[in-house]
């Protein structure tokens, strides 16, 4: 069998226990991008960490500082086998949410791996260092086992993604020539389900943008002045609920995409949303009208209310607020106009008399919405190649439903963006209780050290497009 011996390392550093070992030890490193105060151990992550796997793989390595001095650095790593192969460039990030201290089930924490079962518990280990850590080895299996890779390879790991990837488009945008390739391959996010591999060719974007009424300075006895003072979480609360139905369709004019493009429908037709014993019960009846599930996450726009204050959640007290706030987010496809999104809300809510409602964008947590042609040579090459190394349907998403930086591989550099999986929806990413399944991970190194063993043997659509 081809790529038997690349396998066959590939599987004994999982089934040895050294993935796990591995795993462990990068999940004890707490890389909290949000907490400026993690700087020098996003550093020391990915000259610890990453970068030693990727020097004995015969990979050349160093590390980009970020332009931006508040947010963590960039490892970029490249072995070059010959000017005249394919070249991937494949990504992650080393860093993770906060780990939320304290509110892990007992006898779990963020900072230690542990194994109950399928399950592999710790900050990081699905987002996104088991990951990466599952591509860097596929690749060290098919050098060891063939003494070289037969394509060339460059590897960015950044440490900002889950702080919205700051300076990620300076860096890609200033170091264009040494990150060009023919195409990109990473892995984030989750699978459909746990037992289908998965390809999604884009992302949503994301809009985030802060609701605000204030009338006053402080707060006012209700008994006092109720009745005389206007409150401003009532007249937020009624400002918001125009935004939706009562069942969550969007009504603000301009906000919706032109269309939803029959092969989006054709891809997501047959799927499923959050198979699993954890992931929620759907809700049918919510959303645009007439369209499923998956329509709806892959292929419509939601609104979202994250956030909502007002007086004092904690302690209510029997005072009148003087300030409400809201925190919103527009997921949002292909299709759409996002530098409208604000002035078409503006229109609405002043037609509804909500003036007095402030609105303003977040400063961070923008993503654009990206989709490669689903046609694309290199989507029906690695999902061939995908279905021969685990004998299984394939699933190809138009877009995840999430957000990720794939606007700047997609756009910034012009490639062809494929995107591999390797956790499960109810993995509780960005939660307490984050977890990796033992098993996807294992079918996933299999799966990724025949993928790049298929990747040198050719032929590929880089092969077919130099020969035309």
């Amino acid at each position: 069998m081809a790529g038997s011996g690349a396998l066959a390392r590939a599987a004994a550093y999982f089934d040895g226990g050294d993935f796990v070992v591995d795993l462990a030890r990068r999940v004890a490193i707490p890389t909290e991008s949000q907490a400026e105060v993690r700087l020098d151990v996003m550093r020391a992550y990915l000259a610890g960490e990453v970068a030693p796997p990727l020097e004995r793989a015969g990979f050349t390595w160093r590390i980009w500082d970020n332009p931006n001095p508040h947010a963590g650095g960039f490892l970029y790593a490249e072995r070059i086998e010959d000017e005249a192969l394919p070249t991937v460039l494949t990504y992650g990030h080393g860093d993770v949410v906060m780990g939320m201290e304290g509110r892990w089930r007992e006898g779990l924490s963020p900072w230690k791996l542990v194994r109950e079962g399928d399950r592999l518990y710790g900050r990081g280990a699905a987002d996104n260092k088991g990951q990466h850590l599952i591509n860097i080895a596929a690749l060290e299996a098919v050098i060891a086992a063939r003494g070289r890779l037969g394509f060339n390879c460059k590897v960015l790991i950044e440490t900002g993604e889950e702080a919205g990837s700051p300076g990620l488009h300076d860096v890609c945008v200033r170091e264009r020539a040494t990150l060009a390739a023919d195409v990109f391959i990473g892995s984030d996010g989750p699978r459909i389900t746990a037992e289908r591999p998965t390809i999604f060719l884009g992302n949503r974007g994301a809009f985030n943008f802060e609701a605000t009424v204030d009338l006053r300075e402080g707060s006012h006895h209700s008994g006092n002045w109720g009745g005389a003072l206007a409150n401003p979480a009532v007249i937020l609360v009624h400002a918001l609920a125009s935004i939706t139905s009562a069942s969550g369709q969007i009504l603000v004019e301009g906000w919706l995409p032109r269309e939803l493009p029959q092969r989006v429908r054709e891809l997501v037709r047959d799927l499923a949303i959050g198979e699993g014993d954890d992931s929620p019960e759907i809700d049918p009846h919510w959303g645009e009208p007439g369209l499923s599930p998956p329509e709806k996450v892959y292929g419509w726009n939601t609104f979202e209310i994250l956030a909502f204050g007002a007086g004092n959640p904690e302690r209510p007290v029997n005072a009148i607020p003087g300030k409400a706030h809201a925190h919103c987010s527009l997921r949002f496809v292909v299709g759409s106009d996002p530098e409208g999104f604000l002035p078409a809300l503006r229109r609405h809510l002043d037609a509804r008399g909500f003036q007095i409602v402030q609105l303003e964008r977040a400063k961070k947590g923008y993503f654009d919405a990206t989709r490669l042609d689903p046609d694309n040579p290199w989507v029906t090459w690695t999902a061939r190649a995908l279905a021969r190394a685990t004998s299984k349907d394939v699933a190809i998403l138009p877009n995840l439903g999430g957000s990720l930086p794939n606007a700047v591989f997609a756009h910034d550099l012009g490639l062809p963006t494929i995107w591999i999986p390797h956790s499960y929806p109810a993995c509780s990413q960005h939660a307490v209780n984050e977890h990796l399944l033992a098993s996807v991970a294992r079918e996933a190194l299999l799966m990724m050290t025949s993928l790049f063993w298929d990747l040198g043997e050719g032929p590929t659509p880089f092969a077919e497009r130099r020969a035309s």
